[in-house]
């Protein structure tokens, strides 16, 4: 009796241990690196998410934005620090959450007693940090934590223009502490010391304040090729992000954004392990990069019109290519509208239909052992239509997802070992099932119809036993 008492108890502590122990960070599939593992499951990271402000603006709503995206199974959001933002009409975005009205910025440094800020309130002293902005922070990641979100956390961007220069409070005309003479295109380099300070200090205190979350990885910069970032800064950068962690026992995963489109990347970062591209269409990033067995991302779209179709096609184009991470910037999230209902009047698209649609292209790749395909446009043999292209995620002889964009109605001629096999034609637009299909397949070429579609179309193909 005693035995088993001892046993029952051993059993209840251990299991208490383990709803206690804290999950591990997000991190590199350890079977395949081109995707993620999280809280012990594959994982790829796909959003339709607000542009960046949610926690530097104070008068976003955060947790209704989060139970919208958690509503469509969204599993990312993407945001900055504060050390950037924009002034209200900046990039011709109207209810832009990255430019937060007077009085609505919230950074890391705490103010001064001296007044004189650009949009409001006092300036900035950059030897002191501001309690309510480390606390909505951590609370920003708990609430995004609490419904299976995880944050990209974007520490730095550069500024284009000198009126977003003007903004931060890293320019000395708005902090008491004389640093920032400078201009905007020398702020991101190694030319400065005083500078340089200012930003270690401020990532070691956002790694500190934040080393216990398991939905968190970092972004060194927001697209560093423009505004004079330099390399050897961004390597600095993502030096100090591993020393301060180190010395905390943590690790969380680090991002560089290398470039608009597409770029090979000749010398990768060693301590980077997601390299993310913006408006990766076609998706030639991937193909590019994809000897690095690392995760590439597509963390931005924009530009392509206001209509859910250009964006649908990019997510879909990037992700069965072999990407590891979609995010759509969704202008539809704004202060008064977090549930994502706002009117869009920017560069880009968002809405409750483009939702439904990049949820649809999520829910379809988990559907498969993605961890096990790998990207192989040989198995089609033809049938693709002209000016249309056709792009196929593959374990070979077990799963086959095949995107299609362009046409209207496809004869695909697709390679298969022998087998029986369960072919199914999925509507990107509805998520509807629009044609099934049973083959008894002797090996080689087989013919696949479609039914009739518009602009794009997905095929699933799974071994029977």
């Amino acid at each position: 009796m005693r035995s088993a008492v001892f046993v029952l108890t051993a059993l209840m502590t251990a299991s208490v241990a383990a709803i206690a122990a804290p999950n591990k960070p997000i991190s590199l599939h350890p079977d395949n690196g081109h995707y993620l593992l999280w809280r012990g499951k594959p994982t790829i990271l796909v959003t339709s998410g607000e542009h960046y402000g949610g926690v530097l603006n104070r008068e976003f709503d955060y947790a209704k934005y989060f139970d919208t995206l958690a509503k469509y199974g969204f599993n990312l959001t993407r945001t900055f620090t504060g050390a950037y933002c924009e002034p209200v009409g900046a990039f011709n975005i109207e209810n832009n959450t990255l430019a937060p009205l007077k009085n609505s910025l919230i950074c890391p440094w705490a103010r001064s007693c001296e007044p004189g800020y650009g949009n409001g309130g006092n300036k900035f002293d950059l030897t002191k940090w501001d309690d309510a902005y480390f606390a909505r922070l951590r609370d920003f990641v708990a609430q995004a934590q609490k419904r299976g979100v995880v944050v990209e956390l974007v520490l730095f961007c550069p500024f284009y223009k000198d009126d977003m220069w003007v903004l931060s409070p890293m320019n000395a005309i708005n902090n008491i502490n004389g640093i920032g003479k400078m201009v905007r295109t020398d702020v991101y380099t190694l030319k400065h010391p005083e500078m340089l300070a200012v930003q270690d200090a401020m990532v070691e205190k956002i790694v500190t304040e934040l080393r216990d979350f398991d939905n968190l990885y970092y972004e060194i910069c927001n697209e560093p090729y423009f505004g004079g970032v330099t390399l050897d800064w961004q390597a600095h950068i993502a030096r100090t992000i591993v020393r301060t962690e180190a010395a905390l026992g943590v690790k969380h995963l680090i991002a560089q954004n290398i470039a608009n489109k597409s770029q090979k990347i000749e010398q990768p970062d060693p301590n980077v392990s997601i390299f993310n591209f913006h408006y990766a269409k076609p998706p030639i990033a991937v193909t590019e990069n994809y000897g690095l067995n690392k995760v590439i991302g597509d963390d931005e779209t924009g530009f392509s019109g206001s209509e859910p179709k250009p964006y649908r096609l990019e997510a879909w184009d990037f992700m069965i290519a072999g990407g590891g991470i979609f995010s759509n910037l969704d202008y539809s999230f704004s202060v008064g509208h977090e549930d994502g209902s706002g009117k869009v009047n920017a560069p880009g698209s968002g809405g409750p239909t483009m939702h439904k649609q990049i949820r649809i292209m999520k829910e379809f790749l988990e559907g498969f052992d993605f961890v096990s395909m790998t990207p192989d446009d040989s198995v089609i043999k033809g049938g693709v239509p002209e000016k249309a292209t056709a792009r196929a995620l593959v374990r070979k002889g077990s799963q086959y997802a095949i995107y299609i964009n362009g046409g209207a109605k496809v004869a695909l001629a697709v390679d298969l070992p022998p087998g029986r096999y369960a072919a199914e034609w999925l509507n990107t637009k509805t998520g509807d099932l629009d044609g099934r299909q049973q083959i008894e397949h002797a090996g080689g070429t087989t013919t696949l119809q479609s039914p009739e579609y518009t602009d794009d179309i997905a095929l699933r193909i799974l071994r029977q036993p």
